[in-house]
């Protein structure tokens, strides 16, 4: 493996670190995003979870920050 193959493969496992970390933390904002919305609209306990991870869903399923905000 040259000097050069070492680098990228470096590089792609930075992205890829980094891509994970960017998904996490964004997974993060929505649940967060969902209990807020899911307190301001009366919700508590379980159906507050289900509101959140519907916020989540939202997200993975079609990608951008509207669909979350349409849920």
């Amino acid at each position: 493996m040259t000097t050069f193959d070492k680098r990228e493969d470096s590089f792609e496992k930075k992205f890829a670190h980094d891509e994970a970390l960017r998904f996490r933390a964004e997974a993060r904002r929505n649940k967060m995003l969902g209990l807020w919305a899911a307190e301001k609209l009366g919700k508590s306990g379980a159906d507050a979870e289900t509101y959140s991870k519907e916020a989540i869903a939202a997200d993975v399923a079609e990608q951008g920050e509207e669909a979350v905000y349409r849920t």
